[in-house]
């Protein structure tokens, strides 16, 4: 039981991290790793609401560090 909450902790937000540098936008990593956890909940592989709150928590975390990640354009020297 202690795996699967470790593991909500961890993986929405790699996954969003992952979708992120893949498709070059962070919205849409985001949507993507909603989409599998949406898919996991409609399975029963995720069978209480705690384990939903952490993967939520996760997914915000992990859309934060994404836009902390994204590469800033350097002003010209002109």
């Amino acid at each position: 039981m202690g795996l699967k909450y470790l593991s909500a902790l961890l993986l929405p937000g790699l996954l969003v991290l992952f979708f992120t540098r893949v498709s070059y936008n962070r919205v849409i990593g985001l949507v993507l790793t909603v989409g599998l956890i949406a898919a996991s909940v409609y399975k029963g592989y995720t069978n209480s609401f705690a384990l939903i709150v952490i993967d939520a928590f996760s997914l915000t975390v992990g859309f934060w560090y994404a836009q902390k990640l994204k590469p800033k354009i350097k002003p010209s020297a002109e």
